[in-house]
């Protein structure tokens, strides 16, 4: 429980855990099982924790939603663990949300990896229409959450200028929903950043997941 809100932490266990702790941020409406295969490899020598966001999977769904919720809930969490700097992995939702969470405490996290997101620009509205049936997630995320990204705030070059730990910045390619020119300019506004290209559309770790594990590993090692 952080502040009474009830989040779901999914744990993989190192046995010899020799290397700093994961914690991975999955993208609007996925759960930490969306980390599945990456997490076990990670696993071999680091604790890996998967977090489902508030109004996700088994999280509560307490019908309030915005990227600084998000950021403050995912700070609780590292502050839970108590174990020191972690290296913190999001992708899509999850990415935006870990840059407010790294410009806010770059205490807690020893290096940060974004999977397919640029700097936010606005762009017109487009937003999605509800599946049928149950969803994994509260659909109110996607009403409150989606105008804030169609309309980012005025803080974010700030936001940004913040963040001074290492940086990974993974780009999809041209099959992505991303611009790619958004990820190069979101590179080159962080203080230390590298930008590596997966060409294979937004779930980069889902469908390329051996070559983002190597790109992954490569940074994040030592």
């Amino acid at each position: 429980m952080l502040g009474g809100l009830r989040l779901s932490l999914r744990v993989w266990p190192a046995a010899d855990p020799a290397r700093t702790p994961v914690v991975l941020l999955p993208a609007t409406g996925r759960t930490a099982e969306d980390w599945d295969v990456i997490a076990a490899e990670l696993a071999a020598d680091r604790t890996v924790y998967g977090v489902d966001l508030r109004g996700h999977g088994g999280s509560d769904w307490p019908g309030a939603y915005r990227l600084e919720l998000f950021a403050d809930d995912v700070l609780g969490v590292l502050g839970h663990l108590d174990s020191g700097p972690v290296d913190l992995i999001g992708h899509s939702l999850g990415g935006l949300v870990a840059c407010r969470a790294a410009a806010a405490r770059p205490q807690h996290i020893r290096r940060l990896v974004l999977e397919d997101i640029g700097f936010p620009h606005p762009r017109p509205p487009a937003p999605p229409q509800r599946p049928a049936g149950e969803l994994p997630f509260d659909w109110r995320v996607v009403e409150q959450v989606r105008p804030e990204i169609d309309d980012p705030g005025r803080d974010w070059a700030e936001v940004i200028a913040r963040i001074t730990v290492p940086t990974l910045l993974i780009g999809g390619g041209p099959s992505s929903p991303v611009p790619q020119q958004h990820i190069a300019e979101l590179a080159n506004r962080l203080a230390d950043a590298r930008l590596v290209t997966i060409p294979t559309g937004h779930l980069i770790h889902e469908t390329a997941p051996t070559a983002y594990l190597n790109t992954l590993t490569t940074f994040l090692t030592p």
